[in-house]
């Protein structure tokens, strides 16, 4: 064992005592392949020099388990949470049969504090080890981010397209009865007073389809069930489906009367089913244009949201931002969140990295219905002071404890539980924000916790960051 960690770098310059000591107090353990070491989330009470074999160091993100490192022999894992005394960042899986060292908290505590070169390469390793570790985890809080919007854009597209999709359906039926009524018309020899009624009933059905008659369902069915009666006393077939149609169309039997004045007999039919099919052809064709349309103002979102194709600095409406974010996350806001807006009507347009911003916002909305767990209300606020622009954004979620308040921006730190987030959202936030000379902070307090962002109007201009508070 003494060989064995005198080429260990961290303990290569401890004096033959010291070793002795360590090589006293360590303890040899042996796991087989696929067995846990240590878990993500334990407490870690020991530090491990790995003699023979390969440990995976895995973390849990997003309902995955992301791969961050192999450590083979020679090197030290399970360290940093002694170090911190947090619990473990990661966990430790053996992908081979793996001989190792166990070295205690206390024992590795006394190294640290006797020997200044174990000191300084233990700093070198854990050094090296976060930035390989944020990179890899960055980029996996990206992905999970665009999973999130991917999957809410989704789930946005699918209700317009799924009612484009079914009017158009419908729409070559209605279309074919349509055509089959247009016959029978001709068929009849209708007079040019006929032809100008049902040029005007087309007109109706029309702006009608555009506007349907808003009535409760009380008031809807008496008003059906009155017209299918007028329909049966003279004995027109169909009249359960034609009295809906006539009911939204807004028909009384008054309307009706007069209608057979001018189509009496046989004819009345013909004339029915006309305006019937016609005013379904109009409402199946209006609601293909809001789906489609729905579908242009989601796809018009994203695009404004990602700044897509357009220059990655410029003059940006923190509003259009805002708004667009809200769009993207609106499939994790529909359940029982309320977004209340109070925006400046003189906020000026500021220059910023557009898309960045909106990863910002992202990432403090999608925080905030997270610890509301889906129900409260969220305000998002704005306001010019000075030659800066203040971006409030508030939620009713049970608040953040004091005590870690301060740690809420730091790499790898979350209050989510394992395997919920990567502790990265809001330190890249930070980061952002800091790029633009902005501030941003976080006041919280039981049912109230906001975060304040304040971002100069022009960033190019300011020399230094931004002094804290509004």
């Amino acid at each position: 064992m003494f060989d064995f960690l005198k080429k260990v770098p961290l303990f290569a310059d401890l004096s033959d005592n010291d070793l002795d000591r360590l090589c006293a107090v360590a303890v040899e353990e042996q796991i087989a392949t696929n067995e846990t070491l240590f878990t993500e989330g334990e407490i870690g009470d020991r530090a491990y020099v790995i003699m023979a074999g390969e440990v995976e160091i895995l973390k849990e993100s997003g309902g995955r388990m992301v791969y961050l490192a192999t450590r083979r022999v020679g090197d030290v894992i399970g360290e940093m949470s002694l170090l911190d005394q947090a619990p473990r960042f990661a966990s430790g899986r053996a992908r081979t049969d793996c001989k190792l060292l166990s070295i205690s908290h206390k024992n590795l505590e006394h190294l640290l504090d006797t020997s200044p070169s174990a000191a300084r390469v233990m700093l070198a390793t854990i050094t090296n080890r976060l930035r390989s570790t944020e990179l890899v985890l960055r980029q996996s809080e990206k992905m999970a981010q665009l999973g999130t919007l991917t999957a809410g854009i989704a789930h946005e597209l699918n209700n317009p397209a799924s009612a484009a999709r079914r009017g158009s359906e419908h729409l070559n039926n209605a279309i074919e009865y349509f055509q089959q009524t247009l016959v029978k018309f001709h068929e009849m020899g209708f007079s040019d007073e006929q032809w100008e009624k049902a040029a005007e009933l087309q007109k109706f059905a029309n702006k009608q389809a555009k506007k349907p008659l808003d009535l409760d369902s009380l008031g809807r069915s008496d008003l059906e069930e009155e017209i299918e009666n007028w329909l049966d006393l003279r004995e027109i077939e169909n009249s359960w489906e034609h009295a809906p149609i006539l009911a939204n169309l807004g028909y009384q039997t008054a309307d009706l009367s007069k209608l057979e004045e001018t189509f009496p007999g046989p004819k009345l039919v013909v004339a029915l089913q006309w305006l019937c099919t016609l005013f379904t052809i109009y409402s199946l064709l209006e609601e293909i244009n809001q789906g489609t349309t729905r579908i242009g103002e989601i796809v018009k979102s994203l695009k404004s949201y990602v700044y897509l194709d357009q220059a990655p600095v410029q003059l940006i409406d923190l509003h259009e931002g805002l708004d667009n974010t809200l769009v993207m996350l609106r499939s994790k806001l529909k359940g029982g969140i309320t977004v209340e807006r109070h925006y400046a009507d003189d906020l000026p347009k500021i220059m910023a990295y557009g898309s960045e911003l909106n990863q910002v916002w992202t990432n403090i909305i999608d925080n905030a219905v997270d610890a509301m767990d889906g129900k409260g209300v969220i305000t998002i606020s704005t306001r010019t002071v000075d030659d800066w622009v203040l971006i409030e954004i508030e939620d009713s979620g049970p608040g953040i404890p004091e005590d870690i308040q301060d740690k809420l921006f730091s790499p790898f730190f979350t209050t989510k539980p394992v395997g919920k987030g990567t502790g990265l959202g809001l330190n890249i936030s930070f980061n952002i924000i800091h790029k633009h000379q902005g501030t941003i902070e976080v006041a919280s307090l039981p049912g109230r916790t906001c975060f304040s962002v304040r971002l100069p109007i022009d960033f190019e201009k300011v020399e230094q960051p931004a002094m804290t508070g509004a």
